[in-house]
């Protein structure tokens, strides 16, 4: 029956890579996936009721990812509707293409490390969109900050979940993961943007002036930005100091932020009030990407269950060996499966005595799960995201992205192991 569920996940899989080709949405192909997945695990089991707690445990797990894309979602969106990020776009003058990649680039690498990956690659997207017209080249842009907010991602404790995984765990230390993968994180940014330096030319045209902006005040816009901006920054800070999930805090952000929009609009009549209200807000999130992100996370929480993924790491520990080869290539394969079951098959393959904390193996799995990602575009959670937002194919990431993530992620391997 194993081998039923991986030919339904590749099925599944090759379905939404061809989602323009044979026109069905891919969210459609990840749902059925999901649940064929699950049902088929259900038949080759005695015992359902074990098998109904396994998928309630993973259940939980999807619905918080869930809870939190929604909620992080909806706070870009009010401060989205108070013109809030021009308080941003407004300083940044160049339309040279060249400078805007650098420049958004650098500001999704530092930003992922204090927000995480996820938040910010959502936040920026919602910044090209005031910054480039063309929908290619915006298109091409959020494709680097997903490539940026992933390694950014990497070498701080709360900015990926694998390496938040390996921080609690205590694999890793907060101070010397920063230390160590800091270089090599930047490294696989700054590679794929000086190739990008020689190829990419011309100015980029800038949208044109919204009516919305005469409709809020100086006040409202800045309010809203620094209320925003500063409980997505909240939120780590909330997780570290109550030790709840992180869609705690989140809602606890989103609710903060809603209760600010209705204070500043208190005094206007219900129409005038309806564009910046939280539940406008909510009907313009494309609900259907988080509907995706929780059929691929049920197909392969079925592949965690069944002991798919940690034989897997096995077979690798017996076949290749070498520590090093084998983290490199967990990094390649997190492109294709979720990071996080592989990082907690590796947690559990090499236990803490043998590797103690801050050994190079769970340093350089901090950097290949966190980075290895970016090379297909569902291969992160900010790359799902983007997916979603920009309605961005799978083979346009591949022709387009998928190689300068690669030459990053091996030059910041390459760096990390001289280092």
């Amino acid at each position: 029956m194993i081998t039923f569920i991986i030919a339904v996940f590749v099925i599944g899989y090759i379905l939404i890579t061809l989602e323009h080709n044979i026109h069905i949405n891919k969210t459609a192909s990840a749902l059925l996936t999901g649940v064929i997945c699950w049902t088929l695990y259900a038949f080759s089991s005695s015992d359902t009721h074990h098998v109904t707690e396994e998928l309630s445990h993973h259940l939980a797990g999807i619905a918080e990812i869930a809870f939190f894309l929604l909620g992080a979602m909806t706070i870009v969106e009010l401060i989205d509707a108070h013109q809030g990020f021009s308080v941003i776009t407004d300083r940044i003058h160049t339309k040279d293409a060249r400078s805007l990649l650098w420049i958004i680039s650098i500001l999704t690498f530092f930003l992922s490390a204090a927000l995480d990956n996820l938040t910010t690659a959502i936040v920026m997207v919602s910044l090209l969109r005031k910054i480039i017209r063309d929908d290619d080249m915006r298109r091409f842009f959020a494709g680097i900050v997903i490539i940026a907010a992933n390694a950014g991602g990497a070498w701080s404790p709360l900015g990926d979940v694998t390496t938040t995984m390996l921080w609690i765990g205590g694999q890793i230390s907060a101070t010397n993961v920063i230390k160590v993968l800091i270089i090599p994180s930047l490294v696989a940014l700054i590679v794929p943007l000086i190739y990008l330096s020689f190829r990419l030319k011309g100015n980029i045209a800038t949208p044109r002036a919204s009516k919305k902006q005469e409709e809020v005040s100086d006040f409202e816009r800045n309010t809203m930005f620094v209320v925003g901006l500063g409980m997505l920054l909240f939120v780590p800070i909330f997780k570290t100091v109550t030790h709840l999930p992180p869609y705690m805090g989140i809602l606890l952000a989103l609710g903060t932020v809603w209760a600010v929009s209705e204070i500043l609009h208190s005094k206007k009549d219900e129409e005038d009030r309806k564009p910046f209200t939280a539940g406008h807000a909510l009907s313009k999130i494309d609900t259907s990407s988080i509907l995706f992100f929780m059929g691929i996370l049920l197909a392969i929480g079925v592949l965690e269950v069944t002991h798919t993924l940690s034989a897997l790491a096995g077979w690798m520990n017996d076949t290749i060996g070498n520590l090093d080869a084998i983290v490199f290539i967990i990094g390649i394969a997190s492109a294709v499966i979720d990071n996080v079951p592989l990082v907690a098959a590796s947690m559990g393959m090499y236990d803490l005595a043998t590797y103690p904390q801050d050994h190079r193996i769970w340093e350089f799995l901090a950097y290949c799960a966190g980075t290895g990602g970016s090379m297909l575009i569902i291969g992160s959670a900010a790359g799902v995201a983007v997916m979603g937002m920009e309605r961005i194919s799978f083979f346009w990431y591949l022709k387009r992205i998928s190689l300068l993530a690669l030459l990053g992620y091996v030059a910041g391997a390459a760096v990390f192991l001289l280092m």
